[in-house]
């Protein structure tokens, strides 16, 4: 039977270092943001946004809703933070490696995953490479990579 090896591309992040970026965010936030409601909307999450860059949290991975009225003439924001490949952007890239047509690449979906499969390591570098070069809205990680 021959060799078969894989990698899988998932995304996600540490929930503590998310957690951690969060709370050295209202620090900094409660001593610094003074000016109109927008304003300090934008301020809030450029500072929430550096640290979570700081602490290699995927910024892309955030979808960032409206900016909507709340009480006491307060703005809201709501954030959500990517945690596994959706099902259509997983649709996309498992689309994406078939339309290339790599010699015998076989990507699957996975769960929140994506399983590419390739009887030569070389072709799994040509595919990962591949999908670096693309854009699908999310930052991707690359592993268990195995043989």
């Amino acid at each position: 039977m021959a060799t078969s090896f894989s990698f899988d591309i998932s995304t996600g992040a540490d929930l503590q270092e998310v957690d951690n970026a969060v709370n050295q965010a209202t620090k900094e936030v409660a001593l610094v943001l003074v000016a109109d409601d927008d304003f300090k909307m934008k301020a809030l999450f450029d500072v929430l946004q550096s640290k979570l860059i700081k602490r290699g949290v995927p910024v892309k991975n955030l979808e960032l809703g409206v900016i909507t009225p709340a009480a006491n003439d307060t703005v809201r924001r709501e954030i959500k933070l990517t945690q596994g490949i959706p099902q259509e952007k997983a649709k996309a890239i498992v689309k994406a490696i078939k339309d290339k047509k790599f010699k015998k690449a076989q990507a699957s979906i996975q769960g929140e995953e994506i399983r590419v499969q390739a009887p030569s390591k070389d072709e799994l570098q040509e595919v990962i490479a591949f999908i670096r070069s693309q854009d699908f809205g999310l930052e991707l990680k690359f592993g268990n990579y195995r043989g």
